[in-house]
């Protein structure tokens, strides 16, 4: 047992028995779906507190921290996995997270996103502290309209939220660049953090890479490669002989808007500027089905600060070392919000996207890309398989259909016969507590053959994340599990984009 874990150990149950902390979690939890965390990973799914004194049980039971959903339910433990269970949904908070990794950023891009939400009509808004280097803030389900243009809002998650996000995300970028000083220019160039030139459209940093033209010397097949700047050597993927390097240029890209300087060289500023949307760490990815996130007032395993509650005032002195688990003061996260008093952040929101949308699709051409080819692997052995996907393989209790997209773009791109892939998918299936039903599969089989093969998520998605599964520092590093079997079985790893 490291330092870490033992201190966290120590204070886990001096600082759960307080009736005050016990209250300010379980009253938060209401219609929630929750989820205790261990040092072994998380709890079962899905799950909620009934009683007041489920909190100190599960702490008895090792559970460190707890997280919840930000979708509210007319009964989290109906939730299934194997279904649609949106028709429990009764409405979504707002939450967004601010997760930068330098802190006194994170500092700033609150008091920004605070900015906004008042600009825009939202009087009352929830902060609190990560527990690490961010911040979540939250407008509550109370605070929305109930209905737009006939269609319940309860019914919009998670596509109205994330446009609501982008929306005060852009915007915030204004008002971060307000509060930056010279001080902090200076720090963010000293950590060298993202540059690049502009998206003229957006306004996003542009990722700079090279795009590379090869011929192979034997077939004269030629192939175009997208790498950072680095050059690489690639084979030709049908007599696997060296290509040749015959042009290079460099190539800006806005994922964003799907364009890059290619086809559209006058979308792109000339001027190098800070990426202030990298320095706010805005994470999107928390807007979607089911995701979970720290409670107020859990702990955090890492740093063994509680998720505290702080007002805005508070904001620009926080430190981390004001988290102190025995020393806090219990505050209510959910502010006592007015009926519909975020109508008019959606509007605005909602009207700044249809711009949004409109421009890109004017000022950007549909992309073409190569399809991927799968790479053939001769005699696949289950050792060549990243730790994660082993893991997956010995069958799951929770995220079994993210399992299964995963593993069907994995065998795929792997170039897997299709007969092997169903025996392994319905194989894997038997495993798998509460087994997907074969009508199901099939139909998931079916549909992904009648698609072009696609890359399994990197390590770093949030697929992994919802199934329980913690990716390894080294398959991080390798960052796709296609990468990680071509490393382990000799093939070369750039015979493909990642």
């Amino acid at each position: 047992m490291d330092l870490k874990e033992e201190k966290i150990r120590r204070i886990t149950n001096l600082y759960y028995s307080k009736p005050e902390i016990q209250k300010a979690i379980f009253e938060f939890s209401i219609q929630r779906e929750i989820c205790p965390r261990y040092f072994e990973g998380f709890g079962k799914r899905p799950d909620s507190f009934q009683y007041l004194g489920d909190i100190f049980e599960l702490v008895k039971k090792g559970a460190t921290s707890f997280h919840c959903s930000e979708e509210i339910w007319s009964d989290p433990l109906k939730i299934s996995s194997e279904k649609d269970s949106s028709d429990l949904r009764t409405g979504w908070d707002l939450l967004i997270d601010i997760d930068c990794k330098y802190f006194d950023f994170s500092k700033k891009a609150a008091q920004s996103v605070v900015n906004v939400l008042k600009k825009n009509g939202v009087k009352n808004i929830g902060i609190k502290y990560s527990g690490s280097k961010g911040f979540h803030i939250i407008v509550p389900w109370k605070a929305f309209p109930k209905s737009l243009a006939g269609v319940e809002t309860k019914k919009l998650f998670p596509d109205l939220p994330r446009k609501i996000i982008s929306y005060v995300r852009f915007k915030a970028e204004d008002e971060m660049k307000k509060i930056l000083s010279e001080d902090d220019l200076g720090q963010f160039e000293k950590v060298k953090m993202q540059r690049g030139k502009k998206c003229n459209n957006c306004r996003e940093i542009a990722s700079e890479c090279l795009l590379l033209k090869y011929e192979c010397p034997k077939c004269k097949r030629r192939e175009l490669k997208k790498t950072q700047k680095e050059k690489k050597e690639f084979r030709c993927p049908e007599c696997y002989s060296h290509l040749e390097l015959v042009d290079e240029k460099i190539l800006y890209e806005c994922k964003k808007c799907s364009v890059d300087s290619e086809k559209n060289p006058e979308n792109f500023s000339g001027a190098v500027e800070i990426d202030v949307f990298e320095l706010m760490g805005l994470d999107l990815i928390l807007v979607s089905p089911r995701h979970l996130f720290r409670m107020p007032y859990s702990l955090h395993e890492k740093t063994a600060l509680a998720s505290v509650v702080i007002n805005e005032n508070e904001i620009v002195n926080f430190e981390p070392k004001n988290a102190d688990p025995l020393k806090i003061k219990v505050k209510n996260f959910l502010p006592d919000s007015a009926e519909g008093e975020a109508s008019e952040l959606v509007r605005r929101a909602l009207d700044w996207y249809r711009q949004e949308s409109n421009s890109s699709k004017e000022q950007s051409p549909k992309e073409t890309r190569e399809d991927f080819k799968p790479i053939k692997i001769d005699k696949l052995s289950d050792s060549y398989f990243p730790p994660s996907i082993q893991k997956i393989l010995l069958g799951i209790d929770d995220g079994k259909k993210r399992a299964l997209f995963v593993l069907l773009n994995l065998f795929r791109s792997i170039g897997m016969e299709r007969d092997e892939l169903e025996k392994r998918i319905f194989e894997w299936n038997k495993k798998n507590k509460l087994p997907l039903k074969d009508g199901y599969i099939k139909s998931q089989v079916a549909w992904s053959y009648r698609n072009k093969i696609v890359l399994p998520p990197n390590f770093d998605k949030d697929y992994y994340k919802g199934i329980g599964i913690v990716p390894t520092d080294e398959e991080l590093k390798i960052k796709n599990p296609v990468n990680y079997i071509l490393k382990k079985s000799g093939k070369n790893k750039d015979n493909f984009k990642n």
